[in-house]
């Protein structure tokens, strides 16, 4: 079993450049670490990262996936 709290180096890629073309890979904007940053559906911030942003968030705030794709 993987735990999502301890990322794994930087070295490795965030699971969403698995699923995307290479022109869409792009640094995180906390880690760096190689993310799903551009076009239809990236994100700048890595899983990890983005976990980490959400728990600081209060309960107003909702976060809109844009990485499913809309029927």
């Amino acid at each position: 079993m993987t735990s999502s709290a301890f990322p794994p180096p930087i070295s490795e890629p965030d699971p969403s450049t698995f699923t995307c073309s290479g022109s869409q890979v792009g640094p995180c904007s906390g880690c760096q670490r190689s993310t799903h940053k551009y076009s239809g559906g990236g994100l700048p911030l890595c899983h990890w990262c983005m976990a980490a942003a959400r728990e600081s968030w209060g309960t107003g705030v909702r976060f809109n996936n844009t990485r499913t794709q809309a029927s």
